[in-house]
């Protein structure tokens, strides 16, 4: 959680390296870079987690958290993400725009790589039970996450999966409706 500028400059470095965004800015776009608006989006993330999680009452400082949150939402609306603050460790990677839909009760570990129309929810009825989702967790395109559940590291979840159980053991190639263990993943990103 980001408590302090350094946690904030951390987390920045963290999710800037993720995306693959260069520090210095060429002259010519790349085609094959992430969108710069998804960037855009995700400092804004980090900075509103900055303003909000810590206390300070100055009249500035308030001025900078109703500017941060204002942005923030924009970018929001404007990409179709709701995405609440202090659901994701650092190295967020959100790879294209359109609906993610994610419960501000969630904990997604670091280096999380999450694609277009995810949706990360409770379990009917119930506002706490969500899931909780380990570090390095890739999760495709269109992928249902809900329930009480926990997702180990390392685990990649697949094209339009719906995920409502735990998958404890770290590595884990998970799909289908309902979602089950097709594989596991070596150290190279092979399926065996």
């Amino acid at each position: 959680m980001i408590n302090s500028k350094e946690s904030y400059l951390e987390y920045l470095e963290k999710d800037r390296l993720r995306l693959g965004i260069k520090k210095h800015k060429s002259l010519f776009l790349n085609p094959f870079e992430i969108d710069l608006e998804i960037w855009e989006f995700q400092k804004a993330l980090r900075k509103c987690e900055y303003f909000y999680n810590i206390d300070n009452n100055s009249i500035i400082w308030k001025i900078g958290k109703f500017l941060a949150a204002r942005n923030f939402k924009r970018l929001s609306c404007k990409l179709g993400f709701t995405i609440p603050t202090n659901c994701f460790g650092p190295g967020l990677r959100i790879l294209h725009r359109g609906t993610i839909v994610i419960n501000g009760q969630c904990e997604i570990g670091e280096n999380c790589t999450i694609n277009a129309c995810v949706n990360i929810g409770t379990q009917a009825g119930y506002i706490d039970k969500v899931p909780k989702i380990g570090n390095n967790v890739y999760i495709g395109p269109g992928a249902k996450l809900f329930g009480d559940i926990y997702i180990a590291d390392g685990c990649a979840i697949g094209a339009n999966a719906v995920v409502n159980k735990s998958f404890t053991e770290s590595n884990s190639v998970i799909v289908g409706i309902p979602a089950v263990k097709k594989g596991s993943l070596d150290r190279d990103l092979h399926i065996i």
